[in-house]
Formats: structure tokens, C-alpha cells, sequence
């Protein structure tokens, strides 16, 4: 019998699920997406999420078996409660989504993990970074995420949020600093934050598509746009190899396409920005998985525990001396 895992991915824009095998292969047939969006309704969000699982359950092969389920969701997340509280959908905050995913698969266990850690996950297991012991993923799009691997397994943090790079602050782009939100990474580098700066500049386009036909054409805000992005991740990246000495760095998102040396820009704005030079040693490199990435990574929670983090040691028995 072939061991399957049901992979489930929730983001701000869509929720996918499918079937995975211990292999990385999705079953054909079994992949199923519906929209989800900033508007939609609380009740409304949690009947697709049912709908979408049912309707990947329902694919599952005679000859095979359900070994159980994991989730990659927008965060943050409460790993400890399988809650959600995605900020691109303020109608789940607090939602339970891993119980509602539970509730489908009558006793079979459930993993949750940020979609983030899920695309670290798959591109240290079939992609970008396998055989690596010290890496993050990154996805540049309409937001930025991450997530980490660090000995050759993956970090999840105390609360399940380790691996939020695109929440930390960057220098030098502008923003208000008594507005947190408008200093971070995402803030600067995301298509979404690329667009809208180069609209400020007087740029005509509307979108990542334009922005990549405009720099195709040789327009010198849209290629000024771009850069700016690349050097908010390339410091970004010298910060955060500085700190943990990562191997690797994996860069996918639909964004790290905008322009074809999209991941040359990054990696030299990471070497103008690292101070020591063991930091230098970090290799930056084009993520291998695509759009696949997040259910892959969804399912190795289940086909690869021994690249999760460990259990949490108890610290209920510790007394505080404060």
C-alpha cells in the first residue's frame, strides 16, 4: 500500500490541498484550490477549507493509505493550539484550523506549520537545499516569507513563528519609524511594495507584470523599483546569515522572477552588506520547487518527521526568580 499524505496550504489570495506521497510525487487528480481573500467571511473561509479537503480526501487510491495531514498556513500561528490568526485574512483570527482540518480525518494526526517553515521544509527535501544542514527559503511575491532549517531540521520556535523574515526591519528605504509596519522587509521588497513604489516615482504600470515589461524596456524607475527590492532582501539575508552562518539560501516567490538576474541583485547586495567574511561563504540560489513548494513542504510534516523540530522540553516546572 502507498502511503499518502494529505497536504494543505492556506495563504491570503487561495487554499490548495492534494495528496503526497513519501516520495515528494502529488497524486494526479487530487489537487484542488479555491479562493480565499482579505473580504471573505469568517464562515465562508471555513466551509472552503472543509470543501477543498473533502474534495482531496475523496481522491485518495484504492491501493493506498492516509498516513494523515499537515498544513502550511499564513501566519502567525499558535502551534500549540493549532489556531491561526493570518494577517492577510483578519476573518480567521483565532481560527482553529487544524482542528478543522481533524475533523475530516477521524483520528489521523495533523501537523501545522507557517506556509513559510513548509517551503523550507521542501526545498531541503527534494530542492534547492537538500543535503544542506543550514539553510533558509525565501518566497518574494505579493508578501515575503520565510523559514529556516537549522542541523538539518526545521525551526519552528516556541510559539510555531520562527522564520518570519519578511516581519524584520531593513535601513536605509525610508518609511516612518513610528510605523513598524512601513520599515520592514515585506514593506520595502514585495512585488506588491515594489509596485506601489514605483508608482510614488511616476511610474504608469499597475502591477508585477508591468513592472517586468517595463524593466524588459529598459525603464529606468521600473529597474530602479526592482533594485530596491533586491537590496532590502540581500540585506536582509546578510543579516540573518551573520547571525545563525547559514549554507544556503533559497529564493523563490513570483517576484524573484520580475526581472531574469533577479537573484544576481540579491546576492550582491547580501555581499555589499555582510561585515564578516565567514557570512560570505552563504550560497544564494533560485528556489528549485515553485508553486508546488508549500504542499510538498505541507506533506513532509508527515512523510519526514525526523526533519521537524523536536518537542518543546517542559518549562512548566521551572520557577521563576524575578
Amino acid at each position: 500500500m502507498t502511503s499518502l499524505a494529505l497536504a494543505v496550504d492556506l495563504g491570503g489570495t487561495k487554499i490548495e490541498t492534494a495528496l503526497v506521497d513519501a516520495s515528494g510525487a502529488i497524486i494526479a487528480g487530487s489537487r484542488h484550490r479555491a479562493p480565499t481573500g482579505r473580504a471573505a467571511r469568517r464562515e465562508d473561509l471555513a466551509a472552503t477549507v472543509s470543501q477543498t479537503v473533502r474534495q482531496t480526501l475523496a481522491a485518495v487510491p484504492a491501493d493506498s493509505t492516509l498516513a494523515g495531514a499537515g498544513i502550511g498556513s499564513a501566519g502567525p500561528i499558535t502551534l500549540d493550539t493549532g489556531q491561526i490568526s493570518p494577517k492577510n485574512l483578519p476573518a480567521l483570527a483565532d481560527f482553529d484550523l487544524r482542528g478543522a482540518v481533524a475533523r475530516e480525518l477521524g483520528g489521523l494526526p495533523v501537523q501545522l506549520r507557517l506556509d513559510g517553515t513548509c517551503i523550507a521544509l521542501a526545498e531541503h527535501w527534494c530542492g534547492a537545499a537538500v543535503g544542506v544542514e543550514n539553510s533558509m527559503s525565501m518566497v518574494v511575491s505579493t508578501g515575503v516569507g520565510g523559514g529556516l532549517i537549522l542541523g538539518g531540521t526545521l525551526v519552528s520556535g516556541r510559539s510555531g513563528n520562527a522564520g518570519h523574515i519578511g516581519q524584520i526591519h531593513v535601513a536605509g528605504f525610508g518609511g516612518d519609524p513610528a510605523d513598524a509596519d512601513s520599515t520592514t522587509l515585506e514593506a520595502v521588497a514585495s512585488g506588491t511594495s515594489a509596485v506601489a513604489w514605483a508608482q510614488q516615482q511616476g511610474w504608469s504600470g499597475t502591477s508585477g507584470e508591468d513592472l517586468a515589461a517595463s524593466c524588459a524596456a529598459g525603464d529606468t524607475v521600473a529597474w530602479r523599483a526592482v533594485r530596491r527590492s533586491a537590496d532590502a532582501v540581500g540585506q536582509a539575508i546578510a543579516s540573518t546569515t551573520t547571525l545563525l552562518d547559514l549554507d544556503v539560501v533559497a529564493i523563490g516567490g513570483g517576484f524573484a522572477s520580475v526581472v531574469p538576474d533577479y537573484v544576481d541583485l540579491v546576492r550582491a547586495a547580501a555581499r555589499r552588506a555582510t561585515v564578516f567574511t565567514y557570512a560570505t561563504a552563504v550560497q544564494i540560489r533560485p528556489a528549485l520547487l515553485g508553486s508546488t513548494a508549500p504542499l510538498l513542504g505541507a506533506a513532509a510534516l508527515i512523510h519526514r518527521p525526523d526533519m521537524t523540530s523536536p518537542t518543546r522540553p517542559r518549562t512548566d516546572h521551572l520557577v521563576s526568580t524575578r
